[in-house]
């Protein structure tokens, strides 16, 4: 979906990840500060804008599988993404991409490298064999949501304006002072505006919960180091389940592992990322 869609049939998700074709393989981005986890854009949102253009780059649609190494904060404003396509197959494409912004000395910097395999997730059949299975959760009505912040529904990042998260209870103790010491979070996911998910916005769901540190004492950032995201298949509509764990910190550096389940049960996107906890 390109930037030359009337702004007015999109959701604000498609509307502050579209991009604009300058020349082929050059996409501009007008990248929204509603996404912002403090001074910094959210690296999911970064990701599902960088994968939607190089989705326009290549051949084939979907993210099957997609790598992103963080250099720099991003910030709100002008972006410029450069996408190349390395190999086309019958069934996958290869690309790589790069987000630049322009600083105040007129030199561009480049915050974010990707790396992504393409293909067409109509077409994925075959039996599925999993010993993965969803998390254990309470309903969605017996989860917190922003309005249950001690600290004011307003007190959250900016971009929990824009998401629909009900945190599991178990994972919440950091809220009131109280962290489990345990590497989990789990939450329901959707977007505020009722969008249903697909695999574009399973690119920025992975990194959409509080980070994992949290429950282990820890209330610093926790910036994105690099984050792989495999997309399964696409999701049903309704609503997601999301777990995120930790197993080891070590080094100042810890892992988060994530599993985004559909509403009909599949497990539809995995994840891993490196991040630095502060």
């Amino acid at each position: 979906m390109s930037g030359t869609i009337s702004e007015a049939t999109l959701s604000e998700f498609d509307r502050d990840t579209s991009v604009r074709l300058r020349r082929p393989g050059v996409h501009d981005a007008c990248l929204s500060p509603g996404w912002a986890i403090g001074h910094a854009l959210n690296g999911g949102y970064l990701l599902a804008t960088v994968a939607r253009a190089l989705g326009e780059t290549l051949p084939h649609p979907d993210p099957f599988t997609i790598t992103a190494h963080y250099l720099s904060a991003t910030t709100h404003g002008p972006a410029v993404i450069r996408s190349e396509t390395v190999r086309t197959g019958r069934t996958l494409s290869t690309g790589s991409a790069s987000l630049l912004q322009t600083g105040a000395d007129g030199q561009e910097t480049e915050r974010i490298r990707v790396l992504a395999s393409y293909g067409d997730l109509d077409t994925v059949e075959g039996d599925v064999r999993t010993s993965a299975e969803p998390p254990a959760m309470p309903p969605r009505e017996r989860c917190f949501s922003t309005k249950d912040n001690p600290a004011g529904p307003d007190a959250g990042p900016e971009m929990g304006k824009r998401l629909d998260l009900r945190l599991d209870p178990a994972t919440c103790g950091w809220a009131v002072g109280a962290p489990s010491g345990r590497g989990e979070m789990r939450a329901w996911f959707g977007l505020a505006d009722g969008r249903d998910a697909d695999p574009l916005s399973l690119l920025m769901a992975v990194d959409a919960l509080p980070p994992t540190a949290f429950e282990l004492g820890l209330s610093g950032w926790v910036p994105t180091v690099e984050l792989t995201v495999h997309v399964r298949a696409r999701p049903a509509p309704g609503p997601l389940r999301i777990s995120v764990t930790t197993v080891n910190l070590a080094g100042g550096f810890l892992e988060e592992d994530v599993e985004i389940w559909d509403s009909a049960g599949r497990l539809v996107t995995q994840s891993r990322q490196l991040a630095r906890a502060s």
